[in-house]
């Protein structure tokens, strides 16, 4: 293999699309604190507008129990995010400032008939992937944008004030010809700011906030591309209508490894679209954790109303593992209330999982490392 670069990125949590990912992340909690049980499929979609800015929420909810209040958590969770003034982005606070419309229905019966007794709520399939570029065994791509973009956060809410919520990172790692990440050669950076800060003071300020966040390289020769266009004041749902669900490869590896298409937010874990990319996440940490090879993917498959994945796939480096994959199928429990009471699911703050991605946090369930010497054995 040749030297080569790849390039993956991230977004802050007053991106627009992250904005609705955490409204229909926040209506689907509520829900499950309401009814475990309950089916929950949300999509938001927000655009900011100076004369009325505009929330759309849509999907199907069953809850046996209290019916949350959808436009409260809409409007709570932009505040929470930010977005209090037009100026900013959108002020959701009030309703002749922001109409808030919902269209949510009950599940169709004819899918509930086949989840009701344990069956994946839908089909389609999905991936997991781990390497040992970093220690939470993620692609270093996508680990380091994400660092970039906390930091931003963490500067926001630490007083730099003339930060806003909406940003964006992305960097370019350069690898050796043995896949090895050996240094950065360019790191893009856009940052929402006040309109009253002058764009050099901006280039600035970001690059001594994001740039201990890739010290474990050299950047003496990185080029950092700071609000490249130069002013972004107009952010969030102003600048760009959000929609959930479009920030796939932000919330798994970058596109560094597959990805099966489906969102995550604003669905429960019967939906086999999260809770089955959560078990392949878990399951190729653990491989690649148990010095059997320093990459792996897993992919599984689903249909709707049948519990048991209809395939499993392991390709760890370079070699399909057939025999890690038959361990797998009769040793874990891969069905989605399986994947459910192993992760504690019903249980965890959904919300949480919504920024920077939803793999390599070492607090979640799925991140957890205890298959090594099993896997080692086979």
């Amino acid at each position: 293999m040749a030297e080569h670069l790849f390039t993956s990125e991230s977004v802050s949590s007053g991106h627009p699309d992250k904005l609705c990912d955490q409204i229909s992340d926040a209506i689907l909690d509520a829900c499950i604190q309401a009814d475990p049980f309950a089916r929950v499929a949300v999509e938001t979609l927000v655009k900011g507008m100076k004369e009325k800015s505009l929330i759309v929420l849509g999907g199907e909810v069953t809850v046996n129990g209290e019916i949350p209040d959808y436009e409260k958590i809409a409007r709570d969770t932009c505040a929470k995010v930010g977005y209090t003034s037009h100026d900013i982005g959108m002020d959701a606070t009030s309703e002749e400032l922001c109409e808030v419309r919902v269209a949510i229905t009950t599940q169709s019966p004819d899918i509930s008939d086949g989840v009701n007794v344990g069956g994946a709520g839908d089909q389609g399939m999905m991936f997991g992937y781990a390497c040992n570029e970093t220690e939470d065994l993620m692609p270093s791509p996508i680990h380091y944008s994400h660092k970039i973009t906390k930091a931003l956060s963490h500067a926001r809410h630490s007083g730099e004030d003339w930060l806003g919520p909406d940003g964006k990172s992305q960097i370019t790692f350069l690898y050796s010809d043995i896949n090895k990440p050996v240094g950065i050669s360019n790191i893009v950076c856009s940052a929402q700011h006040d309109a009253n800060i002058a764009i050099e003071e901006v280039r600035k300020k970001v690059e001594e906030i994001i740039k201990p966040t890739v010290e474990d390289y050299d950047t003496s020769e990185t080029e950092f591309l700071i609000n490249p266009t130069g002013r972004f004041v107009i952010g969030g749902p102003a600048g760009d209508t959000g929609l959930t669900g479009r920030k796939i490869i932000v919330d798994t590896y970058g596109g560094y490894a597959p990805h099966g298409g489906g969102a995550f937010s604003g669905k429960d874990c019967v939906k086999v679209d999260r809770s089955g990319a959560y078990i392949a996440r878990y399951l190729a940490k653990n491989i690649v954790a148990s010095n059997v090879a320093k990459n792996a993917t897993v992919q599984l498959s689903y249909a709707i109303g049948i519990p048991e994945p209809t395939s499993l796939y392991v390709y760890a480096d370079g070699k399909v593992r057939t025999d890690i994959a038959d361990w797998f199928i009769n040793n874990i429990d891969l069905t989605p209330l399986g994947i459910i009471n192993k992760f504690d699911l019903f249980n965890i703050k959904l919300t949480d999982t919504t920024n920077y991605g939803h793999f390599g946090d070492s607090n979640l369930p799925w991140e957890v490392i205890d298959l090594k010497d099993e896997i080692k054995s086979l």
